[in-house]
C-alpha cells in the first residue's frame, strides 16, 4: 500500500486525530521537528548521491598516477 492510496479524506482524519492527541500547542513543535528531519534526510541523500558521482573520477585519477609511477 502506497501513500497515494490514502487520499485527502484519509489525511484529514489523520490530522484531526493528531490534533486531538497532541493538542494545538504541541502541533507547531511537531511540525518543526518533522520539517527538520525531512530536510536533514534530503541533505544526506544528496550528499550520498554526490559522493557516488565523484567516486569514478577518483578511481581514474588513481589509475593515471599508478601508470606514471610505473614509467
Amino acid at each position: 500500500m502506497n501513500l497515494a492510496a490514502i487520499g485527502v479524506p484519509g489525511l484529514i482524519i489523520i490530522l484531526v486525530i493528531i490534533l486531538i492527541l497532541f493538542g494545538p500547542r504541541k502541533l507547531p513543535e511537531i511540525g518543526s521537528a518533522v520539517g527538520k528531519t525531512l530536510s536533514e534526510f534530503k541533505k544526506s541523500a544528496k550528499d550520498i548521491m554526490d559522493d557516488d558521482d565523484d567516486e569514478p573520477k577518483k578511481i581514474e585519477v588513481q589509475k593515471v598516477d599508478t601508470k606514471e609511477q610505473v614509467k
